[in-house]
């Protein structure tokens, strides 16, 4: 039978109490299982930090090892009596991070670093987390392996940053590499370029790369382990007593990401919705019982009776405006900075037209960039171009959304009697979710008015 593929996050490794944890559920499984971890807390921003400084600072190299290895070894005696399995495994973390150092003193020497060559580097944080939890599952007498990505042939398509699996390529190779009967410990978050170049599978990526390992062995399920209790109507640390949502479809789950839920990456769903395999969300701070999720993403879709299941909001979006008499009717000005803006390698999220202004939605931190990009661009219609940074994307999600009239005038009855202007909207794009872009300050008081409307005022 496949295993069951169990994702750990770097927030389920901050304390002793966490490492303990982690084994506790690894044992509750009562077979063997694919793991899949992240780096520790807080690593990944100080390998990008440490990245950075290097160009400028030869001894920035040795102080980013020093502080991973002394990091890592304070752990490990926590955990661990047998100095002589101590001894190992901290001699394994050295030969990963005397290679890390050797990168970042090159970087030192260059002054710069290529895409691949910072997707090596910032790879390190999962690396060692991998070799980590694997002598402390070996200490607690299970049969542990670690299995790189690199050796079992988890083959992307190459893009540095944000590369996407080939599971042609890949499925064979990783089903027979994790055929044994034994733990396999997997760093998450990269996967190897056809020539064997380490590309990264975007920032928060070790979601989805347990979503392709997932994939290519046909698990039954995907479990995500997190320290909150799975998917909720809202952040809890906004609104109060926030409904738990037990079932959720793909799209829905994939849509709540995009728009801010932190539960999962985006991508986490590409891998499964074909293969219908299941994601089971966990928290490793509640009853650590693996058969009992809090919330399953499937195939099956359910329609709540109030419709919306969670709203949540997103920081993350500003738009590019393109404004001119005529500008949405002539043929033509869409494609070429659309175009424009592939080129530059810049993701459009969305574009709403009027007859006098074009508003692209895209990334916050692509906005200076495309407004240069689109600037060059001899565009005779477009009178102005100008980027609104301070505003905030607010999103309900729920299966029914677009068959069920009255929703949308439900959501924009809530934030007018709250005083919330709503700049643009936008329902239809998706059938199972309505969007709302507002002033940046009033993000946290639109997702407190549209869950009371939802779910304190009415039932669920």
């Amino acid at each position: 039978m496949p295993k069951t593929v169990v994702k750990f996050g770097g927030s389920n490794l901050k304390c002793k109490e966490d490492i303990g944890r982690v084994v506790q559920v690894v044992k509750n499984y009562q077979q063997p299982v694919v793991i899949v971890v992240s780096a520790f807390y807080g690593v990944t921003n100080f390998l990008i930090e440490s990245l950075e400084k290097a160009r400028h600072d030869e001894q920035v190299a040795k102080k980013t090892t020093n502080y991973l290895f002394n990091l890592k070894k304070e752990t490990l005696e926590l955990h661990i009596q047998d100095n002589d399995l101590i001894n190992s495994i901290l001699s394994e973390i050295k030969t990963h991070l005397d290679e890390l150092e050797k990168y970042l003193h090159g970087i030192a020497l260059t002054g710069d670093a290529s895409p691949a060559l910072e997707d090596h580097v910032l790879a390190f944080g999962e690396r060692i987390s991998a070799v980590f939890l694997n002598g402390i599952l070996e200490n607690e007498g299970i049969d542990a392996k670690i299995a790189f990505p690199e050796t079992i042939g988890l083959i992307t398509d190459g893009e540095f940053g944000s590369a996407s699996v080939d599971f042609v390529k890949s499925t064979n190779r990783v089903r027979e590499a994790l055929a044994g009967e034994l733990v396999y410990v997997i760093p998450g978050f990269y996967g190897i370029s056809p020539e064997g170049k380490t590309t990264l599978l975007g920032r928060g990526g070790s979601d989805y790369s347990a979503a392709a390992i997932a994939r290519c062995i046909g698990a039954p399920s995907l479990d995500i382990w997190k320290d909150v209790n799975g998917f909720l109507s809202a952040d809890p640390k906004i609104v109060e007593n926030p409904v738990q949502i037990q079932k959720l479809t793909y799209n829905e789950a994939a849509e709540l990401a995009y728009f801010g839920a932190k539960i999962l990456h985006p991508r986490t769903v590409e891998p499964l919705t074909d293969a219908h395999i299941p994601i089971r969300i966990f928290n490793i701070y509640g009853v650590l019982d693996v058969q009992n999720p809090l919330s399953v993403v499937s195939a099956e879709k359910t329609v709540t009776k109030g419709i919306v299941k969670s709203v949540t909001y997103s920081e993350d979006f500003g738009i590019l405006k393109l404004k001119g008499s005529g500008v949405g009717a002539k043929p033509g000005i869409l494609a070429k900075v659309t175009s424009a803006l592939h080129l530059a390698g810049i993701n459009i999220s969305s574009v709403l037209t009027s007859q006098i202004s074009i508003n692209i939605i895209i990334a916050k931190k692509d906005l200076s960039t495309a407004y240069a990009v689109v600037s060059a661009i001899e565009l005779h219609v477009v009178g102005k171009v100008q980027i609104t940074e301070n505003i905030a994307v607010v999103a309900a999600v729920g299966n029914g959304i677009s068959e069920n009239y009255g929703v949308a005038a439900r959501i924009f009855t809530a934030l007018a009697k709250n005083g919330i202007n709503v700049l643009m909207s936008c329902s239809g794009a998706s059938p199972i979710v309505s969007y709302f872009l507002i002033e940046l300050n009033d993000r946290i008081q639109a997702v407190k008015a549209i869950h009371r409307e939802f779910f304190e005022t009415n039932p669920v």
